[in-house]
């Protein structure tokens, strides 16, 4: 884990129960010392960043309950700006607005990316900002979107970690699925064509007899 990621998740009540669970002394390392890291987006997370078409979201609603919501667009609606910058098209939704104004509330946000054929997660905390119309986030409105953006929401990322892929149960989506369908397709076209070129010769064959 890295350290950025560490100093903002294992605060004193994590790291007494890890010392009741018998884990603190393998896990100081990530806090005490070193160098600075997991702060950044690197090309790595950059790409697996802008691969995606969702991600699940957490905020903190005023009566300390969390909310979690999945938000999602066309792959690659989530652009990297900087080293330490996510952005998105805001699009119009069920006009709830329950994550929209725990943020207004608390900017802290929490964020899990999920590749589950290749069984990989990416967890990122940061703050979100946003600018209001659909003007602001015109630039990055993704092309085959449904609806039209509210606004262009930014993520500070402040920390970011690669979980562990243990648990994670392979998922394939009809896009990753596609190409191998589309060979089995023609495939089956194949030995259809084949099987009666056959029944064919046969016929041609007990007519002859």
């Amino acid at each position: 884990m890295p350290r950025a990621f560490a100093e903002l998740t294992f605060t004193p009540a994590v790291r007494a129960h890890q010392a009741r669970m018998g884990s603190a002394r393998s896990y100081s390392k990530f806090i005490e010392g070193g160098p600075q890291q997991g702060h950044e987006i690197g090309p790595s997370e950059k790409a697996f960043i802008e691969s995606q078409d969702g991600f699940y979201q957490a905020t903190v609603s005023e009566t300390g309950w969390p909310y979690v919501q999945f938000r999602g667009g066309p792959a690659g609606f989530l652009r990297v700006l900087g080293a330490r910058t996510i952005a998105y098209a805001d699009l119009s939704g069920n006009r709830q607005y329950i994550s929209r104004g725990n943020l207004d509330g608390n900017d802290r946000i929490a964020m899990i990316l999920m590749d589950y054929a290749g069984r990989s997660r990416l967890k990122i905390l940061g703050r979100a900002e946003f600018t209001e119309g659909a003007e602001a986030a015109a630039h990055l409105y993704p092309e085959g979107a449904e609806t039209q953006p509210e606004r262009l929401v930014k993520i500070h990322v402040e920390g970011l970690d690669w979980n562990c892929p243990r648990h994670i149960t392979p998922r394939f989506s009809e896009a990753e699925l596609r190409p191998h369908l589309n060979a089995l397709g023609a495939e089956l076209a194949q030995l259809k064509a084949e099987n009666e070129r056959l029944k064919q010769e046969l016929s041609q064959l007990g007519s002859n007899a």
